[in-house]
């Protein structure tokens, strides 16, 4: 599996923290000393995670030089669908790929990673030959905007990679890690709202809808600085990588304390720590995509460049990946 090609999308509107402040009772310094967030993107009239998820996805088509008809299969990694059957097809049909087989992936913060693996199964398998795979999140519709412990957190955005099937000697994924810890799901939610209605008789019904992003912050922080580099050394002993021949560090966006205390762990300098947190908050599914995305396009990170990457957060879940930056030009497996 090669990862040729990669995109991102936005929302317009842009939430500082001194703004937020006027809505709760916070500041600047607060936020910015706990998680290094400075502002976030919120979506806006006629933003939605179909509309970013296909502008993510259009972008990283263009970057590969694929044509829509080109793609077999289309992986849209959210917690936040437009609609609870599936928002996949909707960005199918938005980007014009008609030949693509196109689903949903959940896994919150850590399915645009688990996404990418899951992609690796179908190519390797022979089953597919390109996929797009996008994470996208609108987590600002789910959010408490009275709760400063949670609403400073979050923002909303896309992040698509384009992979295809290769030849071995191209292959870009290392390696990877999966796990999930479902006795801690309560750390973080975004649950049902239990709510009975009288149908008929003595019968009643669950009436749908979900209470607002639930966190306990402390918990969570411990799990990521404990797992997330726990994962990561299981990997790069698993493939027999130095941490020091590793050039970018890519990480779930969530506090910038997470990231620094990872990269700690394995001595790697601050400017190998890919981070865009300050500007965009936690997007959950898009945040390593879009900062993807974003090193790529600046020139950072360049073809042929290792990744070791973490996605972690609700579930409880994380994993890891370790990957090669291949970059357009890459040889198709029939090549």
């Amino acid at each position: 599996m090669a990862l040729v090609g990669c995109g991102r999308a936005l929302p317009a509107a842009s939430i500082s923290n001194d703004q937020l402040s006027e809505r709760v009772e916070t500041n600047d310094d607060w936020i910015r000393s706990r998680t290094g967030i400075a502002a976030r993107r919120v979506a806006g009239p006629g933003e939605t995670v179909t509309t970013l998820a296909a502008e993510a996805g259009r972008a990283a088509l263009d970057h590969a030089g694929w044509a829509p008809g080109e793609v077999d299969l289309i992986l849209l990694a959210t917690s936040s669908p437009d609609d609870l059957f599936g928002t996949a097809p909707r960005v199918q049909a938005a980007l014009g790929a008609s030949r693509a087989v196109a689903f949903d992936l959940t896994a919150a913060c850590s399915g645009f990673l688990f996404a990418l693996i899951t992609a690796a199964q179908y190519i390797r398998g022979g089953a597919m030959q390109r996929v797009l795979v996008i994470g996208a999140d609108q987590l600002s519709r789910w959010l408490d905007w009275d709760d400063r412990r949670t609403c400073v957190l979050f923002g909303d955005g896309a992040g698509a990679v384009a992979v295809q099937a290769c030849r071995p000697d191209d292959d870009g994924l290392l390696g990877f890690r999966m796990h999930s810890d479902g006795s801690r799901n309560a750390c973080l939610t975004l649950a049902q709202v239990d709510v009975r209605r009288p149908l008929l008789g003595g019968l009643s019904h669950q009436s749908g809808g979900f209470a607002p992003i639930h966190m306990n912050g402390q918990e969570v922080y411990k799990f990521a600085v404990r797992e997330v580099p726990a994962v990561l050394a299981e990997l790069l002993e698993a493939s027999g990588t130095d941490p020091a021949a590793v050039d970018w560090l890519l990480l779930h966006q969530a506090n910038q304390r997470i990231l620094d205390a990872v990269a700690e762990r394995f001595a790697m300098p601050a400017s190998k720590v890919l981070s865009n947190l300050a500007a965009y908050g936690n997007t959950s599914a898009a945040t390593i995509p879009l900062m993807l995305d974003e090193a790529v396009r600046d020139g950072r990170v360049g073809a042929g460049d290792l990744i070791a990457s973490s996605g972690f957060g609700a579930g409880l879940s994380w994993g890891a990946a370790l990957f090669r930056w291949s970059g357009p030009g890459t040889p198709p497996a029939d090549a």
